[in-house]
């Protein structure tokens, strides 16, 4: 059998036996650490899910991110004294110590380096966004991965909140989705900062298929719409400096609209996390999120073209 089916198979079998499997954190400058070790360490959350338990972390951190200098040694510090996580010196220290790993730094241009770590360690991995702050970037974590056979996906909560799973219809024919989207300073693909939530929903409730993206931009939102090869048209409203998330889908014979205040949270993204440590099959695939990568990056072309259409590259 080769290596990582053999792992994948031992993982599985630790599920089935009752055993958690052991995660790892890397980067401690987002909340999500925090959330996420609470709904998997404290059984007696109302949101608790069962199978995994966070045991180490590399706080690691970017000096010239504000939200990341300015948060990594609270929640560093949470995850010790709180939680009783072990902190360990580097990624490599973490992966001897654990089945699984969460990547959870805030700044993704450190993502692909921090995954290429976890990727020779033979670790199943889940990178939360951005995946990466380039096509690029993106382009060659999958190619690692694939490389070395490591499961890996990346996922916005809201493709499994209530908007994503219950406003996806086989007859959809178009879609708007809106919610936050500032910039950060860094990262040179602008949307991926904020913005991929409703991009990810957009394709969420769209499919994949995009052929090409125009990009329009204002003071305080930005309009991306895509053409999708069969002709569809799906529209993102990145709103500045924040706002609610939201959709309303085109079907042949109604059109539907999102509650003002939809269900969201963290445990559905979890509860697939978890399935995805356990069984090493990822909820989306690899390609679909490269597509939403390959559409960030047309955008970016398109505004710098002063809103000219641009085909994905």
């Amino acid at each position: 059998m080769p290596p990582m089916r053999l792992f994948t198979f031992l993982l599985f079998a630790l599920a089935c036996a009752g055993a958690d499997l052991r995660l790892g954190i890397i980067g401690t400058d987002t909340s999500h650490v925090t959330a996420f070790t609470k709904i998997l360490n404290d059984n007696t959350s109302p949101d608790h899910v069962e199978g995994a338990r966070v045991v180490a972390f590399y706080k690691g951190g970017s000096k010239d991110v504000e939200s990341s200098y300015t948060r990594v040694d609270k929640y560093a510090e949470e995850l010790k004294t709180k939680w009783k996580i072990a902190a360990m010196p580097d990624i490599s220290s973490l992966c001897r110590n654990v089945d699984a790993v969460l990547l959870e730094s805030v700044d993704g241009r450190v993502h692909l380096e921090q995954a290429r770590a976890v990727i020779a360690a033979k670790k199943p991995l889940f990178i939360d966004k951005p995946l990466a702050s380039t096509l690029d970037d993106a382009r060659e974590i999958a190619r690692l991965a694939k490389a070395a056979n490591v499961p890996w996906f990346s996922s916005s909560s809201l493709r499994f909140g209530e908007i994503g799973t219950q406003m996806k219809y086989p007859d959809t024919t178009g879609a708007i989705t809106w919610g936050p989207g500032p910039f950060e300073e860094h990262h040179q693909l602008e949307l991926s900062w904020y913005a991929i939530h409703p991009i990810e929903l957009l394709f969420t409730l769209m499919g994949t298929g995009v052929v090409e993206v125009t990009r329009t931009t204002a003071e305080n939102m930005d309009e991306v719409t895509g053409r999708w090869k069969d002709g569809r048209l799906g529209t993102v409203r990145a709103l500045r400096p924040y706002g609610d998330f939201g959709a309303v889908v085109f079907r042949p014979k109604a059109v539907m609209q999102s509650p003002a205040k939809a269900a969201a949270g963290y445990r559905p993204l979890l509860v697939e996390i978890i399935k995805f440590f356990q069984t090493g099959k990822a909820p989306v695939s690899n390609e679909e999120t490269l597509e939403i990568f390959a559409f960030m990056d047309a955008a970016q072309r398109s505004k710098a073209e002063g809103g000219k259409p641009m085909k994905l590259r």
